[in-house]
């Protein structure tokens, strides 16, 4: 299982990379599933996921009947900030409330490869803020990682205004080298207590990382 999910996030951020290379442009429908699937060199289901994936990321739209739709590139054309900001305060009041439970939830109920799969996207967050490197991708991974492991079947319905405030965020903080180093240390954390099962640290220290990003808006 944990493989399979690595393949398809492996397939998403190809399909990522093709669209911020300009493979294919906002408003551009995919390829069809069997060609698609074929040209990456996986199976359906797998590009489906990774699909999945991108949609709720807000990269992708796809349409009953018609397709699948690129819908955003990923860069802000925008360079009005405060449109960017509006409704972050409220966005990231909502994680307050939802997302240091989430942590102990998975805290405790988390298996070791979903365990190890948060870290790898930790770590990755990591690499992508010391090499100046947008990060909205793995930071939507790690959280939603983290949310998949609290095994609750409601959790997927909340993931998608959490990628919108994750990536509003990304944008709005990235150049506050103040934010960044809160988030490094914070991330530390979370998959230290995550991995020593501690529960209430790991809630704790999800809400603090949270405090710090709206700290940072």
């Amino acid at each position: 299982m944990a493989k399979k999910s690595m393949l398809a996030d492996s397939t998403a951020q190809k399909i990522k990379s093709m669209i911020e290379g300009g493979d294919f442009s906002v408003g551009d429908k995919l390829p069809n599933e069997n060609d698609f699937a074929s040209q990456l060199g996986v199976s359906r289901s797998t590009l489906r996921e990774a699909i999945r994936t991108l949609t709720a990321s807000g990269m992708l739209e796809i349409k009953r009947g018609k397709g699948t739709f690129v819908t955003a590139n990923t860069i802000i054309e925008s360079s009005d900030i405060s449109e960017i900001s509006s409704g972050l305060d409220d966005l990231f009041e909502m994680r307050l409330m939802f997302e240091p439970d989430c942590a102990y939830y998975a805290a405790l109920r988390a298996t070791d490869d979903e365990i190890e799969t948060i870290c790898k996207y930790g770590e990755a967050i990591e690499k992508k803020i010391l090499s100046g490197e947008d990060r909205t991708y793995e930071e939507q991974k790690f959280h939603e990682s983290i949310a998949n492991a609290t095994h609750n079947s409601f959790v997927k319905q909340f993931m998608p205004v959490i990628f919108n405030a994750i990536k509003k965020g990304v944008i709005v903080m990235q150049k506050n080298q103040a934010v960044n180093k809160d988030n490094l240390n914070d991330d530390r954390l979370i998959m230290n207590f995550l991995k020593q099962r501690n529960a209430d640290g790991a809630r704790t220290a999800m809400r603090l990382h949270i405090i710090h990003a709206m700290e940072g808006l």
